[in-house]
């Protein structure tokens, strides 16, 4: 379930800030853009973040609606990061950020 958010206090940025604000969150997000990931996939994809930092930025994710999790039961156990909808509408957002990024 998604957290709510008192965002009338602020301004909208703040209010896009307190979902993918966070060294890792927005990458996470990109990586995941591209198609559904195991962890080990993303810790790959992002070598400079720990395995501490990229669950914690998950739970935060998946807690705000960003991101599903879904665990499969099997052996070994395998879980898939995926990303929502509500997570889709960050694309455009991220994609003005890569290109500003590589300007």
């Amino acid at each position: 379930m998604a957290r709510k958010y008192s965002w009338k206090t602020g301004c909208d940025v703040e209010a896009t800030l307190s979902v993918i604000g966070g060294r890792w969150k927005p990458v996470l997000v990109c990586h995941l853009l591209g198609g559904k990931k195991r962890f080990g996939e993303l810790r790959r994809l992002t070598p400079n973040a720990t395995e501490r930092m990229i669950t914690l930025q998950l739970r935060e994710l998946e807690a705000d609606g960003v991101v599903s999790r879904e665990v499969f039961a099997e052996v070994p156990p395998r879980v898939e990061y995926d990303v929502t909808e509500f997570g889709r509408s960050l694309e455009d957002i991220l994609v003005l950020m890569q290109q500003w990024g590589s300007a």
